[in-house]
C-alpha cells in the first residue's frame, strides 16, 4: 500500500517562504509530483520531479520561485516555495506518478496524499 503524508504548510505574508515536505512509502516511485487546488478551481500542476536523475518540471507560474528536490535516503519529496503570492493560496497534494515522465496531468498519478493547506495573506 502506497502512502503520501504531506506537512509543512500554515499561513504565512506575501513575499513569505514556506517548505512543504511528502514523506513516500510503499513502493519503489517513478515521478513525484506537487499540484494545488484553490477554492473553486480546479487541480493544477506545480512541479514534478524524476526520482531517479532528478529532472524536474515546473507550471510557468511557480517557475523562477519554487523549487522541487527528493531526499532518496528519507523517501521524501520537497517543494520549497518562495516570495509567495495571495494567488499561490490552494491546498497543496504530492503524488505518485505511473511512469517516470514529468506529466502534467493529474490522471498521469495514481496515489495521492491528503493535502496540506497554505494560506498567502496580502
Amino acid at each position: 500500500q502506497v502512502q503520501l503524508v504531506e506537512s509543512g504548510g500554515g499561513m504565512v505574508q506575501a513575499g513569505g517562504s514556506l517548505r512543504l515536505s511528502c514523506v513516500v512509502s510503499g513502493r519503489i516511485f517513478n515521478a513525484l509530483g506537487w499540484f494545488r487546488q484553490a477554492p473553486g478551481k480546479e487541480r493544477e500542476f506545480v512541479a514534478a520531479i524524476r526520482w531517479s536523475g532528478g529532472m524536474t518540471a515546473y507550471a510557468d507560474s511557480v517557475k523562477g520561485r519554487f523549487t522541487i528536490s527528493r531526499d532518496n535516503a528519507q523517501n521524501t519529496v520537497y517543494l520549497q516555495m518562495n516570495s509567495l503570492k495571495p494567488e499561490d493560496t490552494a491546498v497543496y497534494y504530492c503524488a505518485v506518478g505511473k511512469s517516470w515522465a514529468l506529466s502534467r496531468r493529474r490522471d498521469e498519478y495514481d496515489y495521492w496524499g491528503q493535502g496540506t493547506q497554505v494560506t498567502v495573506s496580502s
